[in-house]
């Protein structure tokens, strides 16, 4: 039986976690869930599972949460704030932890359950993106398990060799092929991109997601993330990684070998296969998904990503050869100028303006330890707001 602490519960990736796990009483448990201010499907998906521990966001979401449990007559210990988030991912009665917390807030707990040893499935990309070096230094010093959820991770992760030891070239790897649906924004003449408002931008044509990474997806930024989480997940430099272009988001990524062949893993468009790959990782199991009828589908497309219709990708690529401190700066301000553009207050195209700013108007340090990566995360959005404020007047 797998104990299993979900960070980020009420989120996407957390819901169809737990859908996959209603589906296997025998196999796991649930030991803690959080969420950041959704008390009210907290408090169901407390009803449903009886975790041992809930955490919120803050005092005020924790009584909320404590009134309605008691209300329900359920016993869980309802606790706020990062640290009770970093001990339920390293708690001795936890086995398994989903990191599923959006943006730089799922970097502390996640790598605490890192420093814990733990199985760690990861669905929160920023702690790699941030603190890579630092993050991989964890799971290998303390003997953690890493195992990748983002769809295109666990496919490369699926078409790699199980020895595979983050040596491309040692493994005959001739580069690492990462598919991108394009967003809702493929086809739409750029010049109307200035004038796309947050619904659209959040109208994904395959997959369901939360707004913030929905909004990344139309950017690509979020195909840029993956691009640096990749480079640390499989030790791949810039040069191995290729971005595709694949509208139908049928083939989840691929990798190709020195004599020629090109290993893929294909699915219906959804994240519980992942998820379920992960959990039972080396088994498998049953996730809730549809078999893929390929003659259904008929015909696949694939095209290179256009740079000047997604800057966000090519400024990835820069952060990540740039290396250091660069990705944070990145993600920080790109976290600002979403939250920017989802509250009406700067343009879709401002997103890209206010990350290429940060970057190229702030020095890059070297990640040498969390403090150093966390100050330059609050340096970039200290930065990045000024630059919304600036665009807003």
């Amino acid at each position: 039986m797998q104990r299993i602490t979900i960070l980020g519960a009420t989120g996407s990736i957390g819901v169809s976690t737990l859908d996959v796990l209603a589906r296997h009483p025998d196999k796991y448990e649930v030991y803690a869930l959080s969420a950041h201010g959704r008390v009210d499907e907290l408090a169901a998906q407390c009803a449903q599972f009886r975790p041992a521990r809930a955490v919120v966001g803050s005092a005020d979401a924790a009584a909320r949460l404590a009134l309605l449990l008691r209300e329900r007559g359920i016993k869980t210990d309802v606790e706020y704030g990062e640290a009770a988030l970093c001990d339920i991912a390293s708690h001795s009665q936890t086995d398994t932890v989903m990191a599923a917390i959006v943006g730089a807030a799922g970097l502390a707990p996640t790598l605490a359950a890192a420093r814990a040893g733990k199985k760690i499935l990861l669905a929160n990309k920023e702690a790699l993106v941030m603190s890579g070096q630092l993050f991989m230094d964890a799971v290998q010093e303390h003997g953690a398990t890493l195992l990748p959820i983002d769809s295109e991770h666990n496919a490369i992760f699926q078409s790699l060799p199980q020895s595979y030891a983050r040596s491309p070239r040692g493994a005959g790897v001739s580069k690492i092929l990462l598919t991108a649906s394009g967003g809702p924004f493929l086809k739409r003449d750029v010049a109307t991109l200035e004038h796309v408002t947050p619904d659209e931008a959040c109208k994904h044509p395959n997959w369901e997601m939360g707004r913030k990474i929905s909004v990344d997806s139309a950017t690509m930024m979020n195909k840029g993330l993956e691009v640096i989480e990749a480079h640390w997940l499989f030790g791949a430099p810039a040069s191995l990684i290729e971005v595709v272009i694949h509208p139908q988001s049928v083939i989840h990524s691929m990798v190709s070998y020195v004599d020629g062949s090109v290993i893929a893993e294909l699915g219906n468009p959804d994240m519980r296969t992942p998820i379920a790959n992960a959990l039972a990782f080396p088994d498998r199991i049953e996730s809730g998904v549809g078999q893929l009828d390929l003659t259904a589908i008929g015909t696949l497309h694939f095209e290179k990503p256009d740079f000047v219709r997604f800057p966000c990708l090519a400024l990835a690529f820069e952060a990540l050869q740039a290396g250091g401190t660069a990705p944070a700066l990145l993600n920080a301000a790109n976290e600002v100028a979403v939250a920017a553009f989802l509250d009406r207050r700067i343009g879709f195209r401002d997103i890209d303006r206010v990350i290429a700013r940060v970057m190229h108007e702030n020095e890059h340090g070297a990640a040498s330890s969390i403090d150093a990566v966390m100050a330059q995360d609050a340096r970039a959005r200290r930065a990045a707001t000024a630059i919304v404020d600036g665009i807003a007047r």
